[in-house]
């Protein structure tokens, strides 16, 4: 119960959704804008519930002119099975909603019309959200399948391209099948937006992911997946092949060809703590 309420303490109103609220009601539509956005809120807090049980910092549930979303402080240092519950969490929300208002239908206490919208919503929020196009759902378990074989900055960066593409799919599908209204065009405004943020922000987005590892909660989940390097190598290099869900012992072959083997939080203490961004790995042999 103090999980929930403290989730419901959570949920923040955008500004401009006010207003949008305002002419919903002005315009006799504020019956099917509450739908929409209980859908949009139901949704969201599966999210926020799944990350709750994991022990994720959730740190606000926001309802948007546009949407929803659910902010974590979690930058990809989970396991891959709490992520994928975290992820899926959203869209397993719209089954158990369909089965309620077909229930409440059935019973005579939702007039059809109602049920209809109230199914079509739910169909609509749940098939755009399992788009792959990131920072949607579908675009999160993509990252996650990337995640699964490619180091992290190489699974973000596929995620980002493969987003793109996939969303000039969707805008030449939508054109084709019909003109783009305003709510398309925002939405569309919004993808763009958060995906050339997202690619100018990668680097940033890696940093945190090797800064979370370091400074942050160690789990005993991670696959032991040495990385067999040479002394040659450059410590940011090596950190560039650090994967989700996987912990790295080093594995460094010598000029003589005698190995020596080093914990992945040496590497990071040496690049975050001594601060040794242009270091070789054979510079480490000798400090530690």
């Amino acid at each position: 119960m103090n999980r929930a309420m403290d989730l419901l303490k959570k949920i923040s109103i955008h500004p401009i959704l006010w207003i949008v609220m305002f002419l919903a009601v002005a315009t006799a539509h504020f019956i099917e804008l509450s739908l929409l956005l209980f859908i949009i809120l139901v949704h969201e807090l599966g999210h926020a519930a799944a990350a709750s049980l994991f022990s994720w910092r959730v740190r606000r549930i926001s309802l948007l002119p546009f949407g929803g979303v659910a902010e974590m402080d979690e930058h990809g240092n989970r396991s891959l099975f709490e992520e994928s519950v975290v992820v899926a969490a959203g869209p397993l929300q719209h089954i158990w909603m369909a089965a309620a208002s077909f229930t409440l239908y059935s019973a005579g206490l939702l007039p059809e019309y109602w049920h209809s919208q109230f199914i079509d919503f739910n169909l609509m929020v749940l098939l755009f959200n399992l788009l792959p196009i990131w920072p949607l759902d579908g675009g999160k378990l993509l990252f996650l399948l990337f995640s699964v074989k490619l180091p992290f900055p190489q699974a973000h960066r596929r995620t980002l391209i493969s987003s793109a593409a996939f969303l000039l799919i969707f805008a030449a599908a939508i054109t084709v099948i019909g003109p783009f209204t305003l709510n398309i065009w925002v939405i569309f405004g919004f993808l763009c937006f958060s995906l050339y943020y997202e690619w100018k922000q990668r680097r940033y987005v890696f940093l945190r992911f090797l800064m979370e590892r370091y400074y942050g909660k160690q789990g005993d989940f991670r696959h032991l997946k040495p990385l067999n390097v040479s002394e040659e190598e450059g410590l940011l290099a090596v950190l560039e092949r650090f994967q989700r869900g996987c912990k790295h012992p080093v594995i460094v072959t010598k000029e003589d060809g005698i190995e020596a083997a080093l914990d992945e939080n040496e590497l990071l203490h040496a690049y975050f703590t001594e601060k040794m961004l242009s270091a070789k790995i054979g510079d480490l042999l000798y400090t530690y």
